[in-house]
């Protein structure tokens, strides 16, 4: 079956990162990183600690405001410096955290002839970092807004791509880049509950070592359960 173009549907597997793609949280991970080199204030993490407990129990809470708390605490920094730090944290921190059964599935998908895109609410300098070094074809994450000067002012910039906005972000990146008609979700991954959306909308839905909430779901839905923590 082809587009209204008559070129051929391009089928699509997205792969979440966090919890997913690498085993822990970069937020997490990268507030601990900054707070050991002395770029982040106790004070500072603990809001952020705070915000996470929020997260955890579905207790009110600003998408924004972990990022804006983030990059506050680099304020000092030229927006080059920033996205060289990220980087390094990634390389240092996030990178021997890949999963193993990530790479191999990512690399079973691109067999299989998939466009295999990463879709992550982390900075979008650490998913164009790890996107580029697992092999995905691209990659959708939270941007940061800049001056005229280039540098970041800590405000997001658009949605976080958390929750819904995975599957709107995975619906930009296809339509520009494979043509709005000519491709299909064919298979999503995620671990946390919030992936239910982008998880809903794929013709193959994978729980990846799901907390309890998505594992029920999962269950009540027919989707596969992966455990990649063995």
């Amino acid at each position: 079956m082809g587009s209204s173009s008559g070129q051929p549907i391009r089928r699509v597997a997205v792969f979440d990162f966090d919890g997913t793609s690498i085993d822990g949280q970069s937020g997490a991970l990268f507030t601990k990183y900054l707070l050991l080199r002395r770029l982040m204030s106790p004070q500072r993490a603990l809001r952020l600690i705070w915000w996470g407990i929020r997260y955890k129990l579905h207790l009110p809470y600003r998408q924004d405001e972990a990022r804006e708390l983030v990059l506050g605490a680099l304020s000092e920094m030229s927006a080059p410096q920033i996205d060289e730090l990220m980087v390094r944290f990634h390389d240092e921190v996030l990178r021997p955290r890949y999963r193993p059964q990530a790479l191999e599935e990512l690399a079973r998908c691109h067999e299989s002839g998939m466009v295999v895109l990463l879709v992550s609410a982390t900075f979008d300098a650490m998913a164009a970092q790890a996107a580029q070094i697992m092999g995905f074809d691209g990659y959708a994450a939270t941007r940061m807004v800049r001056d005229a000067q280039g540098n970041y002012t800590g405000a997001v910039d658009g949605p976080v791509v958390a929750g819904a906005e995975k599957y709107r972000a995975v619906v930009r990146w296809c339509d520009e880049h494979l043509g709005e008609g000519g491709w299909r979700l064919e298979r999503a991954y995620g671990d946390h509950h919030s992936d239910k959306d982008l998880l809903a909308h794929a013709r193959e839905a994978v729980a990846v070592c799901p907390g309890k909430t998505l594992r029920v779901l999962a269950k009540r839905r027919g989707w596969m359960i992966a455990d990649w923590d063995a």
